[in-house]
């Protein structure tokens, strides 16, 4: 069993968060804290859930609204979740950086391209020279 597994009925859950099982009603149709759902209709808490409620009590008794707690709640539900991503976009880098070692290094082209170089190897140095003149000024 993991923190999200679907496993407690609302009366446990309530209890668990110290509430009221009408106040978990409340939250579900709010969007607050939503359970999953049995075949039968029935709610069903996770740990996850129940740490939710408690710190749903916890900003509520600090005196933040419903409409505060759930916008906090969604943005900390993003941030999670984007920090999931940029670990597996972090590991897809490592697996890349693994399987290609010779293409690591990279300097700027001619064009201001990105050119990758095989590690040991410079790039090669142009030696023309660029003339710059402000905008409406002339010899």
């Amino acid at each position: 069993m993991d923190e999200l597994s679907p496993v407690f009925p609302i009366a446990v859950a309530a209890e668990l968060a110290g509430m009221h099982p009408q106040t978990l009603r409340q939250y579900d149709r709010l969007g607050l804290v939503v359970p999953r759902r049995t075949a039968g209709q029935s709610r069903r808490y996770s740990m996850r859930d129940v740490v939710q409620l408690r710190e749903i009590a916890r900003m509520s008794a600090e005196g933040l609204n419903l409409e505060g707690i759930r916008r906090i709640l969604e943005l900390e539900n993003q941030v999670s979740s984007l920090g999931a991503r940029v670990r597996e976009l972090e590991a897809a880098l490592a697996d890349e950086m693994l399987a290609r070692p010779g293409r690591r290094v990279f300097a700027a082209g001619e064009s201001g391209d990105v050119v990758s170089l095989r590690a040991g190897t410079r790039a090669k140095k142009s030696n023309q020279v660029v003339v710059w003149r402000p905008w409406g000024v002339r010899d």
